[in-house]
């Protein structure tokens, strides 16, 4: 058994950053199409409430602890959102350019990227993607000020509830997160293909099973390895084309032809 090291090279870790983040409007069957950007965004704080212990008592003693369900809970900084967020806000228009407040509030779908860094790759060492769902924020204060020479932009803030969703085999949850230092490129480039949309497909939130059925498409070949990379970007193969082989074509031979011998003749 080896033992214990503390502060080794390449494993001080840590988390920075946020960026990528993509509002998802609920649909009226409860799915996330049409991914929008979010730009703008500054911080998002993810916080849970409940869990709390209610110990009970018995035989002259505490029996045991009940513990409260949990609930994610985020806080989303901003100096822009999207139009779409405007429903999601408690907007509606009556016109174009034209908006009133205090309507029914959309639920909605986030997705946002942090970096993890260590000693030495920095930052470039991987990142991890977040996925909430069942979001609904909470009306919250904007204040606007005059123009001095200490001018700032106006931050908009929400206060968000979720409300999980199911997950085969585990308790429902509202938030899940996928690193990929731990899972490989070609498995995170075909989750933001669905996330961030293609040429041919619309961005869309994937619910928890079939964020799992999307990484269980892609085969441990197809994988390679790593997921060090922060822009998980290359397909499913090395040349993000052709199959399993390093040229995208060909079989199993180096030349890609012709049976089993090395130039491609019998």
């Amino acid at each position: 058994m080896a033992q214990i090291a503390w502060d080794a090279i390449g494993e001080k870790f840590y988390e920075t950053g946020v960026d990528h983040c993509v509002l998802y409007p609920q649909q009226n069957d409860g799915s996330y199409d049409n991914g929008v950007a979010w730009n703008g965004v500054s911080s998002i704080s993810e916080s849970s409430d409940g869990g709390e212990p209610s110990p009970v008592y018995a035989d002259n003693i505490q029996y045991l602890n009940l513990f409260s369900a949990e609930k994610t809970k985020l806080s989303i900084e901003a100096y822009t959102y999207p139009d779409e967020f405007a429903e999601c806000d408690g907007s509606a228009e009556l016109t174009t350019g034209v908006k009133i407040a205090q309507q029914t509030r959309k639920q909605f779908g986030l997705s946002y990227r942090t970096q993890i860094g260590n000693d030495t790759q920095n930052t470039d060492y991987g990142y991890k993607l977040h996925l909430v769902y069942n979001c609904l924020a909470a009306p919250t204060e904007r204040g606007y000020e005059t123009v001095d020479d200490d001018a700032e932009a106006i931050t908009f803030s929400w206060d968000v509830s979720t409300t999980p969703v199911s997950v085969t085999g585990h308790k429902p949850t509202a938030l899940l997160t996928v690193d990929s230092s731990k899972v490989g490129n070609a498995k995170m480039a075909k989750l933001e293909a669905a996330l961030y949309g293609t040429s041919t497909a619309v961005p869309y939130l994937p619910l928890p099973d079939k964020v799992l059925e999307i990484l269980n498409s892609v085969s441990s070949d197809d994988d390679g390895e790593g997921g060090d990379t922060p822009n998980g970007e290359g397909g499913d193969t090395p040349n993000g084309e052709g199959g399993d082989t390093p040229n995208g074509e060909g079989g199993d031979t180096p030349n890609g032809e012709g049976g089993d011998t090395p130039n491609g003749e019998g």
